[in-house]
């Protein structure tokens, strides 16, 4: 699946940014992991922002000894993995995680190991889940994963305060926000040279870095004057990263009043607008109240929804029709106003009698017209009006989120109607299967070019199940609590 890089120029790229703070990193999210990241529970907090820990820190202990897999476990207990969630690359035009990276979070020289964060392949990116593992290069067994060695374009051990707690107060003057001028191309020119420093320095030598433009455009710098280069490979040998080449999105978006500082993760709203809103808690979600963790379902549990702490009824935008007292609905029918409430659990009509109701629901399986009550309570007829947020909070691998959604409209009791609404929900639960088995290695390709899926297989290499996998101190043990 081709996938466009996001480089597009002035109102699209800061659209396309906004649309990601809106839905890529929900604020439910957010609350979860830094709870648990303060708690000391930095598997749990990788857990709650969707990211997988593939790593064994016991067998790094054994292999390369104690003090280095304290050095790895300090790193991962530093990290927000949330925040880590919100600053990676994203693809036009919906703001999902750009596919197919491998990321250096953190290099360690002793043995030539990286921390590294990996996005799946495009096919395989249902639920938009990031995971952690650990990276050295005489591994011969990269895994599933079609691109294991690390992009040394994207890579972020020189940009800690992008996923480290206690490093987040940096982004300030490590974006240049007081010395920043916005341009339509969105480049942080005005940094580049005190990044390319910081990339020598980190590199051991000096001379020319190349900052790609994108469009295979390239800029050197470090010579007698900046110049233009041919496309091709990186002329000067070292190349700055993709994080120090493009302004911080939230720059853009908080210049244009696009975003204000309470929607920004916290972490980044404390840098970006100190005293507005960097000490106050996580921002509340789209439902209006910052929610706490919910609770696993009850065994046996076989709602269509999982359950919901709170349910707020409350009018927002898709919502059909308005508020009325104690909490009631409001929608046009008929030409008149009707109401409409929660009955069991379920969200009903409550003008119309259950004869009505019944006669009512015939009539439309025969074909005809369907009562605009029934239609705004069971989303079928027509397009639900609040599809579209259902479908970008599933994009983006909030399911719960998204069911949330459906419930607030249609009662934490109620069953998906057939419909587009139905579809989209099982289309991601598809989504998410692909995922699983990608990691399991069940994919040797993308099937959609494969045209079939190798069974008994693992990696990209298609070897085959029968062969001896060679031991690797780094493959996690899922019998160790980490």
């Amino acid at each position: 699946m081709l996938m466009r890089s996001w480089v597009a120029n002035g109102e699209s790229r800061r659209q396309g940014w906004r649309r990601a703070r809106e839905f890529g990193v929900p604020p439910s999210m957010i609350e979860s992991a830094t709870a648990r990241r303060v708690a000391g529970d930095w598997a749990g907090a990788c857990a709650a922002a969707h990211v997988d820990v593939d790593l064994n820190l016991r067998a790094v202990g054994r292999a390369y000894g104690r003090g280095f897999a304290a050095s790895i476990r300090a790193d991962l207990r530093r990290m927000a993995p949330e925040l880590l969630r919100w600053h990676l690359p994203r693809v036009a035009p919906d703001g999902l995680l750009r596919p197919g990276l491998t990321m250096t979070l953190a290099r360690y020289p002793g043995a030539a190991v990286h921390l590294v964060a990996r996005t799946a392949p495009g096919w395989a990116a249902g639920g938009q889940r990031i995971s952690l593992a650990l990276w050295e290069p005489r591994s011969r067994d990269p895994g599933p994963h079609p691109h294991a060695r690390p992009d040394r374009r994207f890579r972020l051990d020189l940009h800690p305060h992008l996923w480290a707690a206690d490093q987040a107060d940096e982004l300030r003057e490590r974006c240049g926000a007081d010395s920043w001028q916005p341009t339509p191309e969105g480049y942080a020119a005005h940094r580049w040279e005190a990044e390319a420093a910081i990339l020598r320095a980190a590199e051991g030598r000096d001379g020319p870095v190349t900052v790609r433009l994108g469009g295979g455009r390239r800029l050197v710098l470090g010579e007698d004057r900046p110049r233009r280069a041919d496309r091709g490979g990186d002329p000067a040998g070292m190349a700055l990263p993709w994080a120090a080449t493009w302004v911080l999105p939230d720059l853009e978006l908080l210049h244009a009043g696009l975003i204000t500082p309470d929607q920004l993760h916290p972490l980044v709203a404390a840098a970006l607008a100190p005293g507005r809103s960097g000490a106050a808690p996580p921002a509340p979600d789209h439902f209006g109240a910052s929610r706490q963790i919910a609770p696993d379902p009850p065994p046996g549990h076989s709602g269509a929804f999982h359950p919901v702490i709170a349910m707020l009824t409350t009018g927002r935008s898709g919502v059909p029709g308005l508020v009325g007292a104690g909490g009631e609905r409001l929608v046009e029918c008929r030409g008149e106003v009707h109401r409409l409430g929660l009955v069991d659990g379920t969200l009903m009509p409550l003008d119309h009698g259950e004869v009505e109701l019944r006669r009512e629901e015939i009539l439309r399986r025969l074909g005809g017209p369907q009562l605009p009550c029934l239609a705004a309570v069971t989303g079928r007829g027509r397009r639900p009006a609040f599809l579209d947020e259902v479908r970008n909070r599933l994009d983006h691998g909030d399911h719960d989120g998204a069911l949330a959604v459906a419930e607030e409209h249609l009662g934490p009791e109620a069953r998906l109607p057939e419909g587009e609404l139905r579809d989209e929900f099982a289309a991601a639960v598809e989504e998410r299967v692909r995922h699983g088995m990608f990691r399991a290695g069940l994919f040797s390709g993308e099937p959609g070019l494969s045209g079939k899926v190798t069974l008994g297989r693992l990696g990209r290499r298609g070897r085959d199940h029968r062969t001896p996998r060679r031991a690797h101190p780094f493959q996690p043990d899922k019998s160790i609590k980490r």
